[in-house]
């Protein structure tokens, strides 16, 4: 069975202005908080998500990736 590699990269895209950019996620802790480069909003997690990656990434946190759950 193939081990699948973590990506490390998403692309957050804020839902205020749209300004999307790529990031780097944390192995070892969760993205609580990201100021957007447009516009200065503070994105914080969606209720029910772990990290901003998860609410609005194109790919989830590293934890969640791996189908350890939640990294908080």
């Amino acid at each position: 069975m193939a081990t699948q590699e973590t990506i490390l990269t998403s692309r957050l895209t804020c839902p205020k202005c749209g300004y999307s950019s790529d990031e780097t996620m944390p192995t070892n802790a969760c993205a609580f908080f990201h100021e957007c480069p447009g516009c200065s909003t503070v994105l914080r997690p969606l209720p029910g998500d772990c990290c901003v990656f998860c609410s609005y990434g194109t790919v989830p946190c590293p934890p969640i990736q791996a189908g350890n759950g939640c990294c908080g």
